[in-house]
């Protein structure tokens, strides 16, 4: 691969090492590397999700991001701490405050709550090479936050991100070159230790024979495309460590698309419940959707069954005809596929997603539909109202039945609880 035409820049990938837990160990006073914290989306679940466990708790037990409740030893001297998703965020906008000392705003890329990109080209003569200038930020952010971080380095926003993740998390600070990819990114195995690879992608590529990025990279790229399309082209230039977007775009530059999963509170047996939060997710997406004018002609359903059920989880899609942002007709696209796919076992995650969107701004009415109009500036006037009042302002009938679950959840900030904090002089 020549890699003489591709982009040569300076990209830091900077994360806060389990953030969560460092940022609750420094609120109760403790060290983040030293004490032992797992942050708990509710306690009174025992699947209950893990959101962040601190570094001695990952190392001497093996608990992860993801991990549930059960899997943690009951031992006294782990600190099991519900979130305060508000002051997360707070100081996550604190920390971009921190970048934008060495770099201008619009060089900053915020790519989740904890985990930032950083494109320092032109900056060495302030602040030296791009190694000092990732030491320089992770001692500030100790000395001001208390809170530890590891940056990775690369020529580009996929090098830097996984070099973050396969050594920068172990060192503190590296980097990878494009001479790295052969010798460091080549040899990872499985395909679901690579970034952007999960386990669905994975086993559809172990079929075709392929278990490392070495194999992904060595394979026919015609082929490539043929079975996953402008995937498969993104899939075979990634595994050389090319990557061609720019600051702030999507390192996986795949078609956009709006999607919504949730795993329930409990099972749901009731096909009537199962619908009612189908309901309400439909209109999240579709929400989603019209914010950006936009309209779908492909609906994808999954469907996860409790633990106990024999059947696998399923994941269905439909296109239709003409794409549509209004929600009842998205609704009635999901109530098809579960009429298909459904079995009839207890039901604990659903996701849907839009793809294959095109412009919503002009309609194309329908012979068959005279309210086709209405129900679509319906929807946008229904959104403006929200906008403006909050989101549980404006709910439908199910949201107030038991299966419904979009009031419980507009009470949380990123799906988790945020503490009520006391006004000054209370």
């Amino acid at each position: 691969m020549d890699y003489a035409s591709e982009k040569h820049q300076r990209i830091l990938c900077v994360d806060m090492r389990s953030f969560y837990a460092s940022c609750t160990a420094v609120e109760t006073g403790q060290d983040p590397l030293k004490c032992k914290i797992a942050i708990v989306g509710n306690q009174e679940q025992k699947g209950s999700v893990i959101l962040a466990a601190s570094p001695l708790v990952k190392k001497e037990f093996g608990v992860r991001t993801g991990s549930r409740l059960h899997e943690i030893p009951n031992r006294k001297d782990i600190q099991l701490i519900e979130p305060d998703m508000g002051r997360y965020l707070q100081l996550s906008t604190e920390i971009t405050k921190l970048f934008s000392r060495y770099v201008p705003k619009e060089a900053i890329h915020v790519y989740s709550v904890d985990e930032s990109f950083l494109q320092i080209d032109g900056t060495s003569r302030l602040w030296g090479d791009a190694r000092e200038i990732a030491t320089l930020i992770a001692d500030d952010m100790m000395r001001e936050f208390g809170l530890p971080c590891a940056v990775g380095i690369g020529p580009n926003m996929l090098l830097a991100k996984l070099c973050l993740d396969m050594e920068a998390k172990r060192k503190g600070v590296a980097e990878w070159t494009y001479e790295d990819v052969e010798t460091k990114l080549w040899p990872v195995s499985p395909l679901s230790a690579m970034w952007g690879i999960g386990s669905r992608l994975e086993k559809k590529l172990n079929r075709m024979g392929i278990f490392s990025v070495g194999d992904l990279a060595a394979y026919d790229l015609e082929r490539l495309e043929a079975v996953f399309g402008v995937m498969g082209n993104q899939l075979y230039y990634h595994a050389h460590g090319i990557d061609r977007s720019e600051i702030g775009a999507p390192i996986l530059k795949g078609q956009v698309s709006y999607g919504k999963s949730q795993i329930l509170m409990r099972d749901y047996t009731d096909r009537k419940e199962i619908e009612a939060v189908l309901l309400e997710m439909c209109e999240e997406v579709a929400r989603r959707a019209r914010r950006h004018f936009l309209a779908a002609r492909t609906v994808h359903l999954g469907v996860g069954y409790s633990k106990r059920a024999p059947v696998p989880a399923f994941h269905r899609s439909q296109s239709i005809e003409k794409p549509t942002a209004i929600t009842m007709e998205l609704y009635k696209v999901c109530l098809n596929l579960l009429d298909q796919h459904l079995a009839p076992y207890p039901v604990r995650k659903i996701s849907i997603s839009l793809t294959n969107l095109s412009d919503d701004s002009t309609l194309q009415l329908d012979l068959f539909n005279p309210r086709k109009k209405e129900l679509h500036m319906l929807g946008y006037v229904m959104d403006s109202i929200r906008e403006r009042h909050g989101s549980a302002s404006l709910l439908r009938a199910v949201s107030y039945t038991d299966a419904g679950t979009s009031r419980r959840r507009a009470a949380l900030i990123g799906g988790h609880k945020s503490k009520q904090r006391k006004k000054a002089g209370e």
